[in-house]
């Protein structure tokens, strides 16, 4: 049996979602949802409500080339953002996060939606997904723990010349088949 070539960005489709490549074209859009200030009210960089800072992170969105727009798949409209990155070979893992949405599709199952179609495909390649959530970020953290993700690291990380607090949350293969997703996931 022949395994898929690793793309670490594909087009993912599901019931409720799309997630597709973000490209340029999906700056305004983009931001339209993230200039939501509460989005970010207990994320590290909390300011990334305005044009300035979401310039920054859009750019490296767009230059991690494992960024993706997502969209309800009922209105095609852009209803968040999320990536892979930091693809390790050597240790069979890569990193998921940098993960918004507009606050309508909260606590709706759109995030683990999402992420179970990551899961799904990303887990034919490796053992372990990686996230790294804000230490004070506990919607996040908790979405994480949800999905079976379990805490092996607490640390600080520099953005711009300051040190936020991060958590690091690691998910194997196993887990995530006999857990919370199991369901989920193929």
């Amino acid at each position: 049996m022949t395994l898929p070539l690793f793309d670490i960005q594909p087009a993912l489709t599901g019931k409720r979602v799309l997630l597709r490549p973000l490209v340029v074209a999906d700056y305004d859009g983009l931001f339209a949802v993230a200039s939501d200030r509460e989005i970010w009210a207990m994320h590290p960089i909390r300011d990334r409500y305005k044009r300035e800072v979401f310039d920054d992170f859009f750019g490296d969105a767009i230059a991690s080339q494992g960024a993706f727009a997502v969209l309800d798949t009922a209105t095609g409209e852009i209803i968040g953002c999320t990536r892979f990155a930091n693809y390790d070979a050597v240790a069979d893992q890569i990193e998921i996060g940098w993960t918004f949405f507009a606050t309508a599709y909260w606590r709706t199952g759109v995030n683990r939606d999402v992420k179970a179609l990551m899961l799904d495909y990303v887990f034919q390649f490796v053992q372990t997904v990686v996230f790294q959530v804000g230490a004070n970020n506990f919607r996040s953290r908790t979405a994480v723990e949800r999905l079976g993700g379990k805490l092996v690291l607490e640390h600080k990380r520099d953005h711009g010349g300051q040190l936020h607090d991060y958590t690091t949350y690691h998910l194997t293969r196993e887990d995530a088949l006999s857990g919370a997703l199991s369901a989920s996931l193929g």
